[in-house]
């Protein structure tokens, strides 16, 4: 039987950039913000949709500098010096441009820190012309596209210089698009649950409540898992990989695998693996130490359900992104 598409790890990910991190002079005064992760080590995995919503809107370069006037939940976007209000045509390419990008596929997205346009939060709000700025704006193309795909994983490219938040960006990333091919393959009942046993530890380790309530769903599930159900375990999937995996839910996941070889190490080797994850939860060594002497065992004694356990490899090794979290 050929294996489902979902567990290729060779699927194709698209992944939208605010065009200024890659590289494209796109900025208002004609510079970028190229990002070397982005373009060069991330850059090798993914396929980039590039979008700057204000060269979009036709505003050009060089252009007029632009920011948050108003209230925070409904700001307008003007000209720094002229006043000119850009909202409109904006909002208006917002939601258009975002309903295209949906159909394109993406698996996720990376914003531009501080941008009016494209910042997912702390963005310079100017309530007045007398006060100064406060930090609590929102990008109008960034909101959009928040409200209209909220399971999308989205991050800024300021946050991803944050080991914890880059490793739990990148494996939503993935899992998203593993969901999406699940989604594409119209899922036998036992797809389904294929699905769900491969993400259980990953699961755990990000949100021990969702993995129980998934856990349940997935047991009561319809004989053929119809679209309303596909989104009601998808949503959940999805929203549980948005809570943090910390230090103490690893520890928690990695003491559950190392229980599937009680009485098949030889009493050195468990010493070792406990003292690994000991030293992991103490902070002295990456997550990606007690990991890989997991997937030696398992591989070694061949335990089939940890080999299966997607938590061991949420996204190519190549990234390295568990040697420094």
């Amino acid at each position: 039987m050929a294996e489902a598409a979902w567990r290729s790890p060779d699927l194709p990910i698209r992944l939208g950039i605010s065009a200024c991190l890659l590289g494209e002079a796109v900025r208002y005064d004609g510079g970028h913000q190229r990002d070397a992760y982005l373009t060069g080590v991330l850059g090798r995995h993914v396929t980039w949709v590039p979008v700057c919503p204000e060269m979009e809107i036709g505003m050009g370069v060089p252009r007029e500098p632009i920011r948050l006037v108003g209230d925070a939940a409904a700001p307008r976007l003007l000209g720094v010096t002229s006043g000119a209000d850009h909202t409109g045509r904006m909002n208006d390419f917002a939601r258009r441009g975002v309903q295209d990008l949906a159909r394109r596929g993406l698996s996720g997205y990376v914003l531009k820190r501080g941008s009016p346009s494209c910042g997912m939060e702390r963005v310079k709000l100017y309530r007045d012309d007398t006060a100064p700025p406060e930090r609590a704006g929102v990008g109008l193309f960034a909101r959009v596209l928040r409200e209209a795909l909220p399971l999308l994983p989205v991050e800024e490219e300021g946050r991803l210089d944050d080991p914890r938040r880059r490793d739990g960006f990148i494996t939503r990333v993935f899992a998203y698009r593993r969901l999406a091919a699940l989604r594409e393959m119209a899922p036998r009942p036992g797809d389904v649950v294929a699905f769900h046993r491969a993400h259980e530890y990953l699961l755990l380790a990000h949100s021990p409540a969702a993995y129980t309530r998934l856990g349940r769903l997935v047991a009561e599930r319809p004989v053929k898992p119809a679209p309303a159900w596909l989104d009601r375990y998808g949503n959940g999937f999805m929203r549980a990989l948005q809570t943090e995996a910390t230090p103490r839910k690893h520890v928690n996941v990695l003491q559950h695998m190392a229980g599937f070889f009680k009485g098949r190490l030889a009493p050195a080797e468990r010493r070792e693996l406990l003292a690994l994850i000991g030293d992991y939860a103490a902070g002295r060594a990456p997550l990606v130490v007690p990991i890989t002497l997991i997937n030696h065992h398992a591989a070694r004694l061949e335990v089939g359900y940890l080999l299966d356990q997607l938590y061991l490899r949420p996204h190519p090794k190549e990234l390295m992104l568990r040697n420094h979290v």
